[in-house]
């Protein structure tokens, strides 16, 4: 894809999947059996992170890590679900803003399907019901994030 720009010279953006690998994932459920005999009426909690890594040249590792965690009434964990979902991307011709956004929000949005289906299969092959996660706005996140950080910022100056 080639774009240009507001002065007239061309830019020769790339973006290409390199590769899609589960990186870690580990299910517990510290309450079994007991927690198959109780009313299913779980509290489930997600938690997204994502971090990446310059691999070299215009190659970098982009992690979505996702842990959820189901309680009970009882407030005790019936499962926890950890999943680092990651993807080896080929990232050329972005300036700055352009970067962040394509590693902060568009390669986990790549991402997050593969993760998904990793969580929803754990949970199935754990025998509690199947948990298939809602779409995350990653764009949202990212700008929630970049707001955060521009307030810590003003605050240390």
């Amino acid at each position: 894809m080639s774009e240009q720009q507001s002065s007239g010279e061309e830019v020769n953006r790339q973006f290409a999947l390199q590769r899609i690998y589960l990186k870690d994932a580990s299910f517990e459920s510290p309450g079994s059996p007991n927690s198959f005999r109780t009313e299913w009426k779980p509290n489930v909690n997600l938690e997204l992170n994502t971090k990446n890594e310059k691999l070299e040249g215009d190659l970098w590792d982009v992690v979505l890590g996702l842990t959820i965690t189901a309680k009970n009434e009882e407030d005790e964990v019936v499962y926890l679900v950890e999943v680092q979902q990651a993807g080896i991307f080929h990232l050329s011709g972005f300036e700055t803003e352009g970067m962040a956004h394509a590693l902060g929000s568009f390669c986990p949005s790549v991402l997050f399907p593969y993760a998904r289906e990793v969580v929803d299969s754990f949970v199935v092959k754990g025998s509690f019901p199947p948990l298939m996660l809602a779409p995350v706005n990653f764009d949202a996140i990212l700008e929630q994030s970049q707001l955060a950080q521009a307030r810590q910022d003003n605050e240390i100056q």
